[in-house]
C-alpha cells in the first residue's frame, strides 16, 4: 500500500448554490475552505511540474544492499508470482525476507520451495502473529537488525541498507532498484517512495478510477511534497534506510491502521528527507467489488485520522515552515473532507426541494443566474475545475487512453471522490467507538509471470526462523 490518498476526496464537493440566508455557517465555511483548497491542489499541481532531482554527490556512490521485506497473511495466491518476478530483477543486490504472519493456508509452504538463497523466510505464529502489518513489518526490522553482521550482509553498513516495503502482490518495475539507488546518494535522504500503479484496470471502471486515484496523487501532491523534501510514504514501495529507521526506535511502524503515513511523518521530525520518484513502479492489484473497497478505504481513513496524534511532534520538531506546513496541512485535511459534507448535503437537499416543489424552481433560478450566473460558475469551478488537471495528468501517464477517453475519466474521477464522505463519517465512528481492527484486504489469484532465464544467485544462506 501507498500514503493514502484521502487528499482527494474534496476534489469533486459542489459548492452548493443556495442563497446565503438559507445556509448554514458550517456550509459557507465548508465552501470557503473548498475554494482554498482548489487553490491549493492548483498550486501544487505547478510545484510538483519539475521533478525533484535525485541526490548527487562527489565520488562514486556507496553500493547499497536492498532487504525486500513481504509481509504475508494467506497469501498463496499471489507470493509465488511475485517471487518469481523479484527473482528475474536485473539486479542482483537484494535479499528478500518474506514475512508469514500466522497464514493458515499454503503461503510459507510456497515459499519454502523457493530454492533460491536470497529469498529468506520468517515465520510468526500466535499469539504474536496477525497483529496488523505494522507489527510484522516491526517483527522483521528486528530480524535484520540482529542478522545484518552475518555474512550475507558483510560489507554493508545500516547507511547502505535499503528496506523495501512491497506487498505480497506488488510488481516492481524491472528498473526500480537502479532509479532508486541515486537517490540515496544524499546522505541526508532517509526514505523514497516510488509510483503506485493498479495492474488490473483494464478489468472495469472500479479499478481504473484506482489507478487515476493513484497517478493524479502522484503528480499533483507526491511530486510537489518531494520538492519540499516530505514525500509521503507508501506501504507498496516504499524504500527507507536502515540507519533511518533506527533513529525512530525499536519500532519504526506503529500500530495505527496507515503505519506507512506515520512512518513518513516520524521520519522527517527527525530530521531526515524523503524524495518521491515517478520515473518508476510498482504495480498492485485494485478491488473489483464495491464492499472490500469502502471496507478498504475505511481503514485508510481512520488510519489518517490515527495519525494526527503526531501534529504536536510537529510543532516541537524544528523543521523548516514549508515542511511543517505540508506536514501539517496532510494531517488535517481528513477534517477539510468532513466539512465537505455539510456542502454536499446542503446543494442535494436544495436540488430535492427544488425537484419536489418544496422550493419555488423560480426563485431557484434567478438566485443561480444573478451576477451573471456567478453561483453557478463558483459552482462548477469547485466541483469539476481540477477535471482537466486529472484528465491531463492521467493521459500523459497512460498513453494508451485517448485524449478524450482521459476527459471523461477526469470528470468521472471527480463523482467517484464523493465516496470518501461516507467513508469518512464510518471511520470516525469506528474511531469513536474503540474499533481499530487492522482488516486484511483479500487477494484475487495472480497469474504465473513469464519464465525467466535462469542466472547465479549470489552466494548466501536461506533462512527459515
Amino acid at each position: 500500500m501507498v500514503e493514502r490518498p484521502a487528499a482527494l476526496a474534496a476534489l469533486a464537493a459542489p459548492e452548493p448554490p443556495e442563497l446565503p440566508e438559507r445556509g448554514t455557517l458550517m456550509t459557507l465555511v465548508a465552501s470557503a475552505v473548498l475554494v482554498c483548497f482548489l487553490l491549493y491542489v492548483l498550486g501544487m499541481f505547478a510545484l510538483g511540474r519539475k521533478e525533484s532531482a535525485p541526490g548527487t554527490g562527489d565520488g562514486p556512490m556507496d553500493p547499497l544492499l536492498f532487504v525486500f521485506v513481504l509481509p504475508c497473511l494467506d497469501e498463496e495466491l499471489v507470493i509465488g508470482a511475485s517471487l518469481e518476478r523479484l527473482l528475474a530483477l536485473p539486479d542482483r543486490n537484494w535479499v528478500a525476507l518474506v514475512v508469514d504472519d500466522g497464514s493458515t493456508d499454503g503461503t510459507a509452504d510456497i515459499v519454502g520451495r523457493c530454492a533460491d538463497p536470497r529469498v529468506l523466510l520468517l515465520r510468526r505464529t500466535p499469539p504474536q502473529a496477525r497483529q496488523g502489518k505494522g507489527a510484522a513489518l516491526n517483527a522483521a526490522y528486528r530480524h535484520l537488525r540482529t542478522t545484518w553482521h552475518t555474512p550475507a550482509f558483510a560489507g554493508y553498513g545500516a547507511d547502505q541498507i535499503i528496506v523495501a516495503v512491497l506487498d505480497a502482490d506488488g510488481r516492481l518495475s524491472p528498473d526500480a532498484l537502479c532509479v532508486v539507488a541515486p537517490a540515496f546518494r544524499d546522505p541526508g535522504v532517509g526514505a523514497v517512495q516510488i509510483a503506485v500503479r493498479i495492474h488490473n484496470a483494464p478489468s472495469g471502471l472500479l479499478a481504473r478510477l484506482q489507478d487515476i486515484e493513484f497517478v493524479t496523487f502522484t503528480e499533483i501532491f507526491q511530486r510537489a511534497r518531494s520538492r519540499i523534501g516530505s514525500a509521503g510514504l507508501g506501504g507498496n514501495g516504499q524504500f527507507t534506510r536502515l540507519s533511518a529507521l533506527e533513529t525512530v526506535g525499536e519500532a519504526p511502524w506503529s500500530r495505527c491502521l496507515t503505519e506507512d503515513l506515520d512512518l513518513g511523518v516520524r521520519l522527517v521530525c527527525h530530521g531526515w528527507r524523503s524524495h518521491f520518484t515517478s520515473r518508476t513502479h510498482v504495480a498492485q492489484q485494485g478491488l473489483t467489488r464495491p464492499r472490500p473497497f469502502l471496507r478498504q478505504r475505511t481503514r485508510w481513513f481512520q488510519g489518517h485520522l490515527q495519525c494526527a496524534t503526531r501534529i504536536p511532534g510537529i510543532l516541537r520538531a524544528q523543521l523548516a515552515l514549508r515542511v511543517a506546513a505540508d506536514l501539517l496541512i496532510t494531517l488535517t485535511l481528513p477534517l477539510l473532507v468532513l466539512l465537505t459534507t455539510f456542502s454536499v448535503v446542503a446543494f442535494y437537499v436544495g436540488a430535492v426541494a427544488v425537484a419536489t416543489g418544496l422550493t419555488d424552481a423560480r426563485t431557484t433560478l434567478d438566485t443561480l443566474t444573478a451576477h451573471h450566473g456567478a453561483a453557478l460558475v463558483v459552482w462548477a469551478l469547485v466541483s469539476f475545475g481540477v477535471a482537466p488537471v486529472c484528465a491531463y495528468v492521467y493521459h500523459r501517464a497512460e498513453a494508451r487512453t485517448g485524449p478524450v477517453r482521459a476527459v471523461l475519466y477526469g470528470f468521472l474521477f471527480t463523482l467517484y471522490c464523493y465516496h470518501w464522505l461516507p467513508v469518512g463519517w464510518a471511520a470516525v465512528w469506528r474511531q469513536l467507538s474503540g474499533r481499530g481492527v487492522w482488516t486484511k484486504t483479500r487477494r484475487l489469484p495472480e497469474p504465473p509471470p513469464p519464465a525467466r532465464t535462469p542466472a547465479g544467485s549470489r552466494p548466501g544462506t536461506r533462512t527459515a526462523v
